[in-house]
């Protein structure tokens, strides 16, 4: 049923009714069945059914539902707090339940700021994030994420101690003759100019997602830029906040994204597949120093959610990690994402509106062109990416386009995060039913 009360995305968008979750498909109220190749946004991690996930959330609830953080912690909380400490890396502490990536975001930006009001530089007060970034869309961390479309009409809003330095994406931005090294260091030293320009005494956090998710499409950085990044940040007192929301919690074959670049944040934001959809929360991850410099100072971090910590949240979150533990699936995220790159590049790795395939584990995305040879972008007038995700929906296919790709206006790019519960099947399905959406949307024959 319909009502005419909801407030949608889109106010002229005619969507079906979800009705039932099996697995990795969603089907609707007609009977129709979807393929989730995106996880709703890279959140469906264990698919629409799982019964362990759910029987935890059901004890949850008959136990006690919620408890007020300011009068209460529960044992939910406290346990998942243990373990995403015990599995994370190097240094990393302590956990901040929230709701969702922007709340997780929104804290680790205060954080960073009180922290150094705390140890007594309460100058450093600028925040450095990459263009083509996203962070979230509370004012905030819509301040700090360098997309332009999602920014543009909130902009006087927006605040100002937050400024965009060079994203890294070696594909779209390399020089003729440079190698990935030479480009990562390039990339990575903007970061550099930028905290010379602003001052470093000035300088309180550089804020970056490990691989680009819904802006660039599952750009991951070359090898060494972040451990360069890391550097420059040590080097100059600023803290690293890395942005996993999208990325992290086993998506790209390790359970921070992180551990592949071999170094260690201040802090990391987590959310979506913490929860798998199941329900909402999101965490900001810690480093040991910072919470010491909040304990042996005023005590209090001043910030704070009614749904902070909340039990039935974290019992998801529990019970999420056990199932990617028990089922060994991070194991599944390497094995099917090298079938799904193979079998993507099969399909259109000479396709002549496909630039670039690329991503890591089960986060993958395909950047659309104009003109293969010289990687033009298809008119943005095209509205391309609405296209192929209408054109998907009809194959029964949920997938996650995006336009703006190149600099929030020319681009476009299909990010593909399916749950890592599947299998060689889904695998095949998504290839077929994506090549017939494509067909279906470019605006001249796929190979014309």
């Amino acid at each position: 049923m319909i009502s005419a009360h909801v407030f949608p995305r889109h106010t002229k968008a005619d969507l079906p009714v979800a009705a039932a979750g099996d697995g990795a498909f969603i089907v609707d109220a007609s009977g129709k069945r979807y393929l989730d190749a995106s996880g709703g946004a890279a959140v469906s991690c264990l698919g629409h059914s799982d019964s362990a996930v759910i029987e935890a959330i059901k004890r949850q609830l008959d136990t006690l539902a919620y408890a007020h953080t300011g009068f209460f912690t529960s044992e939910p909380a406290e346990r998942l707090a243990a373990r995403l400490a015990a599995r994370a890396p190097e240094g990393i502490d302590r956990v901040y339940f929230v709701s969702g990536g922007s709340e997780a975001m929104e804290a680790a930006i205060k954080l960073a700021r009180q922290y150094f009001l705390e140890i007594g530089q309460p100058k450093r007060r600028h925040v450095i994030a990459r263009r083509q970034s996203y962070h979230g869309n509370t004012i905030g961390a819509l301040s700090a994420g360098g997309n332009q479309w999602r920014r543009a009409q909130f902009e006087p809003l927006l605040s100002p101690a937050m400024h965009h330095v060079d994203p890294c994406h070696a594909w779209r931005w390399k020089e003729p003759g440079e190698g990935d090294e030479e480009y990562g260091q390039r990339a990575a030293d903007s970061l550099e100019a930028k905290i010379l320009e602003l001052g470093p005494e000035t300088v309180a956090a550089f804020l970056a997602e490990p691989v680009v998710g819904a802006t660039m499409g599952a750009v991951p950085a070359v090898e060494g830029y972040f451990r360069r990044i890391r550097e420059i940040c040590d080097r100059h007192g600023v803290l690293l906040i890395l942005d996993e929301v999208m990325c992290g919690m086993g998506r790209t074959g390790t359970l921070f994204a992180c551990e592949q670049e071999d170094i260690c944040p201040d802090m990391i934001a987590v959310a979506k597949g913490l929860g798998a959809g199941y329900q909402p929360i999101g965490a900001t991850l810690v480093s040991a120093a910072i919470y010491d410099a909040i304990e042996s100072g005023t005590g209090f971090f001043q910030h704070g959610h009614t749904y902070a910590g909340h039990p039935t949240a974290c019992a998801a979150g529990n019970a999420v990690l056990t199932e990617i533990e028990e089922r060994d699936l991070l194991s599944n995220v390497r094995a099917m994402g090298d079938r799904l790159r193979d079998a993507l590049v099969a399909r259109f790795g000479n396709h002549p509106h496909v630039g670039d395939i690329r991503g890591r584990g089960l986060f993958l995305g395909l950047e659309l062109v104009a003109d293969r040879g010289l990687k033009t972008p298809f008119d943005p007038a095209l509205k391309l990416a609405a296209k192929i995700k209408k054109a998907a929906m009809v194959e029964g296919l949920m997938c996650y386009p995006m336009g703006g790709t190149i600099d929030g206006e020319q681009g476009d790019h299909i990010l593909i995060a399916p749950p890592f519960i599947i299998d060689e099947s889904h695998v095949g399905m998504i290839v077929d039913r994506l090549e017939s959406a494509l067909t279906a949307a470019l605006p001249v024959p796929a190979h014309g």
